[in-house]
């Protein structure tokens, strides 16, 4: 996908927020925590990295339930396969 820097920024930040605000809710961190997660989870990488917003690919939700309940949450947590309204009202 190609984007300007100013859309990757904007979609970055997000990105970041609705992975802060799954480990808050859903991981009980506090938001220092999830702000530092959402930062570790979604690095800024400048114009010319090679697989620039590979993480994108799938949704802040996601990466956060992998973090939080491992590979398997699609199986052991099947009411955690698709995000709540209150995250879908993120964007």
């Amino acid at each position: 996908m190609t984007w300007s820097e100013a859309e990757y920024l904007e979609y970055l930040q997000s990105e970041r927020r609705a992975y802060a605000w799954v480990m808050r809710r859903y991981g009980g961190s506090t938001p220092a925590e999830a702000w530092e997660a959402a930062l570790e989870c979604y690095p800024y990488e400048p114009p010319d990295a090679a697989y620039r917003g590979l993480v994108f690919h799938d949704e802040a939700w996601h990466w956060a339930m992998l973090a939080l309940y491992g590979d398997r949450y699609t199986v052991e947590h099947p009411e955690l396969v698709h995000p709540p309204s209150a995250y879908e009202a993120l964007e």
